[in-house]
């Protein structure tokens, strides 16, 4: 039984890389003043992340996409701020385009001491950034059965928000290469299929009884029952390096959820598709981002991204309607158009290249494209 609709709160969490303005490269040590600034100003908002160089933003709980962006804006434009000061500067990007992982160190604290002990080389690579969605869904229940439905859309979610291409300093040929990072990490990947909360709990228990895991914060899946907040969180995407992209990924997800869980209340749901067959739509989102695009199961073939595109906006407009993201969730139209953060990297990079650039110095105009795009408005 569903007790009453959800609140379908928002919260946008990000996680951005600190780029030294003279190298272009990732700061190894950056000040702590940095962080300590930051958190004056933004107190739980702002936190470390496992590598020095990176930093993480979350929003508050907001009852709409619109409010989360609002504040979303305000994240980016602090952090920029307080890292001129420093000649730092973030970007929004899952990878850098020419920073090597064995310079990087670790950030001392005490749950990234124990997953750098034992994680070991796995760990150390992990010069990735993400975006992660939470959307209210008050009910235990409903986040299961939800979380279920909602992986079918996942690598949809996944092609619009590419911004990892490169990996110290090649092209990988992949649009995200920050998921074939992440998966060497266990528990990773597309979630299980449980019949009940109750059956997920017995799971997590398992495996913190044995010792394997000291809470569900160390099950990374895609898209996870959050184990601090009500919510379901959403965690496959790229960080998306223009702030609208990735506000146009939330909008998605959380019309997507109202869609899903109307179905539900009317006793319908998504059909179910096995992980072996969603996987390979993963793959291609991985590898071609929207280029190439994706099986349509029901169809049993591969169709244009465009196409499906306009059957989701057509699922799921009235609901965008009715939590007044219509607009966020159309501008998925321009992103296809335009391309995603992974496109114009490469674009820029080819370009350069094209003009008799130095390979570094072609992966430089990127990561200037990368500041640019992240806080656009704070130029220095």
């Amino acid at each position: 039984m569903i007790r009453g609709e959800p609140s379908f709160t928002v919260g946008i969490e990000e996680e951005y890389l600190l780029v030294d303005k003279e190298t272009r490269d990732l700061v190894v040590d950056p000040p702590d003043a940095l962080m300590s600034r930051c958190e004056a100003e933004l107190a739980e908002r702002v936190s470390p992340e496992f590598m020095q160089s990176q930093i993480e933003v979350g929003t508050s709980k907001r009852e709409s996409v619109r409010e989360a962006a609002a504040e979303l804006a305000e994240l980016r434009r602090c952090i920029a701020r307080v890292a001129a000061d420093y000649n730092l500067a973030p970007i929004a990007a899952s990878t850098h385009p020419f920073a090597q992982w064995d310079a990087q160190k670790h950030t001392r604290k005490e749950r990234y001491d124990v997953l750098a002990r034992d994680m070991q080389a796995v760990v150390r690579r992990l010069l990735i950034c993400g975006m992660h969605v939470h959307v209210g869904l008050d009910d235990d229940e409903l986040r299961i059965d939800l979380m279920q439905q909602i992986s079918y859309f996942l690598p949809h979610l996944l092609a619009l928000s590419t911004s990892s291409p490169f990996w110290r300093g090649e092209i990988t040929g992949l649009k995200c290469y920050r998921l074939s990072v992440f998966e060497e990490l266990p528990r990773t990947g597309l979630p299980e299929s449980f019949d009940s909360f109750g059956e997920y709990q017995r799971h997590v228990d398992a495996m913190v009884s044995a010792g394997l895991i000291e809470d569900a914060t160390k099950i990374w899946w895609d898209v996870r029952p959050s184990a601090r907040y009500p919510t379901l969180e959403m965690r496959v995407a790229d960080v998306c390096t223009r702030m609208e992209d990735g506000v146009t990924i939330a909008a998605l997800y959380v019309s997507l959820m109202r869609m899903l869980y109307e179905l539900k209340r009317d006793n319908q749901r998504w059909r179910k598709y096995a992980n072996m067959l969603i996987q390979e739509n993963r793959w291609r989102a991985q590898r071609y981002g929207f280029d190439e695009g994706l099986v349509d199961f029901g169809k049993g073939e591969v169709v244009r991204y465009g196409e499906l595109l306009e059957e989701i906006l057509s699922l799921v407009s009235g609901h965008a309607e009715r939590l007044d993201c219509l607009a966020e969730v159309q501008h998925a139209r321009d992103i296809l158009n335009r391309g995603t953060s992974a496109h114009r990297q490469l674009a820029i990079y080819d370009a350069a290249m094209a003009a008799g650039a130095e390979k570094r110095e072609a992966l430089t105009q990127v990561v200037d494209f990368l500041i640019e795009e992240t806080v656009p408005a704070q130029r220095h």
